[in-house]
């Protein structure tokens, strides 16, 4: 057992962040695991869906390791930055979905790692926050870009500026959270049903709907609209597709192979 877990099962890749007795903070052991097991996920065939959690019940993760933290120098912190920034980003660029299930907190560069995820999963005692300037500090794992995109840039600030954290409840409501259960094993339960759902579907059409969602956001809609046709175009170039439409109109079950 280490400090990052990753269990491949059915076409789901179940990545746990396993440090209970620090709510799940993550020091420089845990974010280089961290940074193995997305590119496993990322580069096994088998992987189709990667479902992220935290063990217990307490938290999802804290964020960077408080010890880790204050050791770093301006030009090492700058570093940090962007090597988990990065890291992160491979999540928001996978062709592969990614679902956060958070249970308990979610604060720091744990909350910035749910917000790189496709969709946000909560347990009813789910919490999130980016608490960084009341260390004096900032968030810099991609909180500042990736929940102003999410939430709009002044609801963004008052959290940041603030640092206060909010329910599951309330993250729902600003769309930071798809959807909230009472316990642990319902979210789990339906986090394995969606993934289940999506690996019915073409791989290579899912990829590419990410794409178009993830790199389209940044871009005029004009050019969106243009780059949504090309990725439209490869995905009536593959066997998958053909396949699919065929099987639509046997009225059969597709078979898709990725291809």
């Amino acid at each position: 057992m280490g400090l990052i877990n990753l269990d491949i099962k059915n076409g789901i890749g179940y990545i746990v962040i396993n440090r209970p007795d620090k709510m799940n903070s993550l020091n420089i052991e845990a974010f280089y695991e961290l940074d193995k097991a997305i590119d496993e996920t990322n580069t096994n065939k088998e992987v189709r869906v990667s479902i992220i959690t935290g063990s217990g019940d307490k938290a999802f993760a804290v964020g960077g390791d408080i010890n880790l933290l204050k050791k770093l120098t301006p030009i090492k912190a700058v570093q940090f930055s962007r090597f988990v920034q990065k890291m992160f980003h491979k999540i928001e660029q996978s062709e592969k979905p990614y679902i956060a299930c958070v249970n308990g907190y979610a604060l720091g560069g744990g909350f910035e790692l749910a917000l790189f995820c496709d969709f946000i999963y909560a347990t009813e005692n789910a919490k999130f926050g980016l608490p960084e300037v009341s260390l004096a500090i900032i968030p810099g794992f991609g909180g500042t870009q990736n929940l102003p995109r999410l939430i709009g840039k002044n609801i963004a600030k008052e959290l940041t500026f603030t640092a206060k954290m909010i329910t599951a409840e309330e993250a729902k409501d600003l769309r930071i959270v798809s959807k909230v259960f009472k316990d642990k094993d319902k979210m789990m339960k339906y986090a394995v049903e969606t993934a289940e759902r999506i690996i019915q579907n073409g791989p290579i059409a899912v990829g590419l709907a990410k794409k178009a969602i993830v790199n389209g956001a940044d871009m005029t809609k004009e050019k969106a609209l243009e780059y949504e046709a090309s990725l439209f175009g490869i995905a009536f170039s593959t066997k998958d597709a053909k396949e699919g439409l065929e099987a639509f109109i046997l009225r059969r079950k597709p078979h898709y192979k990725g291809e």
